[in-house]
């Protein structure tokens, strides 16, 4: 393997190489949430709950871009640091051009179908008359434009990580929302346009990030081809990274799912209910960029040492990220808590839109941890190749515990109840996942101990 970061996957102390991963990931990821939060905290200092509502009920429909590049990008992402463990550096030359010309042309596919069917759609996620014209022309921008652009930026981000350029991948991530947080008042208010100007600065932001990621590797010492002759269908390309990336995909699937159901519900009570919970969850996705950061940016680094059979440098790794996982986002958890009401006010000021909002958010805030363990036991199942429990943990996560609890604690405690399906869901997938974990965990652990001996003799 010839890049310049074999000392980084095999030689750096791992409490370093674990932090020089997660860090820019991180931080990428939380500018992301930022940028995905500056839509409704801008478009809400409009004063218009049928806005704000507006664009919690696009955020279904925009998230399925994040499904599309998690399916290539975290496959293609692992199968590339796994070859580089190898050495093969065809494969993961193959792996990215596959990776990359696939994400592209569904996101063209998705565009258009969004485009030609929303008078169909929009109505199925909840829109009414009040929103659904808002809805429309955020989604003509975000969606039938810009979805092309959306999932290529989230895409080469992973594939770029999958070499170990972390900051570079998190700096091109990072370009994109703030982008977004300066573009977004000056299409809102300066021009008039409102909830369309929201969308127009976040599909120009993720087009000018594509476009670094496009330099970047043209221009850098990478493993990585853009060039659509290395696309290939041969070799298991194609099983080894949409089976792998299937249960990220799945979860961004199943995350539409339950958002267009918790939608449903809310709109019974009010747009302003809607409003709220759309609020509580942009917030809480500053707990869920935290874990995402902390498991996609340690993800080459066990795939590596796993392709390479390090065992024990590999589960340190997985020891320190899972330690500093729970550490942040219950600090996180705690925050948010804390501070709920504030936190919603400054996105709208609309009373009832406030009190819902913040009550929201202290229900779902309470999972943090627990979908930190998760995501951080789903990733290593990805970073080795493993699709069935990725798969199934994914499911539960979203779509195949909170919609029943949805239901049911919507029908027990009316708006209150719904809300609490989030963190009862997640408890649950927690549970799952570890009695996943602990035999994988264990057999490594008897791996390692016969590789020590197979050395000694």
């Amino acid at each position: 393997m010839k890049t310049d970061n074999t000392e980084l996957f095999t030689r750096t102390p791992v409490p370093r190489a674990v932090l020089s991963l997660v860090i820019p990931t991180i931080i990428s990821q939380l500018i992301t949430v930022v940028y995905n939060m500056a839509d409704t905290f801008f478009i809400g200092q409009l004063g218009d709950p049928n806005q704000v509502a507006a664009a919690s009920l696009s955020l279904p429909l925009f998230l399925l871009t994040t499904g599309m590049a998690n399916l290539f990008g975290i496959g293609g992402a692992s199968l590339i640091s796994r070859s580089l463990g190898v050495d093969d550096k065809q494969r993961a030359r193959n792996a990215a051009a596959f990776s990359l010309w696939s994400a592209a042309g569904l996101a063209l596919c998705y565009g258009l179908f969004i485009a030609l069917f929303r008078s169909r759609i929009l109505p199925a996620v909840g829109a009414n008359e009040g929103t659904y014209a808002f809805c429309s022309k955020y989604l003509f921008w975000t969606v039938t434009v810009g979805a092309i652009p959306t999932v290529l930026n989230a895409t080469l981000a992973h594939l770029v990580r999958a070499e170990g350029y972390s900051a570079q991948a998190s700096f091109g991530v990072a370009l994109g929302g703030v982008l977004n947080i300066f573009l977004d008042p000056l299409f809102i208010f300066p021009l008039g346009l409102q909830i369309e100007g929201a969308a127009i600065a976040t599909m120009l932001s993720n087009l000018i990030a594509t476009l670094y990621f496009i330099v970047l590797i043209l221009r850098g010492n990478f493993n990585l081809s853009l060039n659509p002759r290395h696309y290939s269908l041969r070799g298991g390309i194609p099983k080894e990274v949409l089976l792998v990336g299937l249960p990220s995909c799945a979860m961004n699937l199943l995350a539409v799912f339950s958002n267009v159901m918790m939608n449903k519900l809310m709109v019974s009570y009010s747009n302003a209910a809607v409003a709220g919970i759309g609020i509580a969850k942009k917030i809480d996705m500053l707990a869920f960029a935290i874990a995402n950061g902390l498991s996609q940016g340690v993800l080459p680094l066990i795939g590596f040492n796993y392709s390479a059979r390090n065992f024990p440098r590999m589960r340190a790794a997985i020891k320190m990220t899972l330690l500093l996982s729970l550490a942040v986002t219950t600090l996180g958890a705690i925050l948010l808590f804390t501070c709920a009401g504030p936190i919603v006010r400054s996105f709208i000021d609309d009373a009832e839109t406030v009190r819902l909002g913040g009550m929201f958010q202290r229900i779902i805030c309470l999972t943090g941890p627990f979908t930190a363990v998760t995501m951080v036991i789903i990733t290593i199942f990805q970073s080795v190749g493993r699709k069935v429990q990725p798969l199934i943990l994914s499911m539960l996560r979203k779509g195949g515990l909170d919609v029943p609890f949805m239901f049911l604690m919507n029908a027990l405690l009316g708006v209150n109840g719904t809300a609490w399906a989030t963190p009862m869901a997640d408890t649950c997938a927690m549970l799952v996942a570890l009695a996943l974990f602990v035999p994988f965990w264990r057999r490594i652990g008897a791996e390692t101990s016969a590789e020590a001996v197979r050395r000694l003799n």
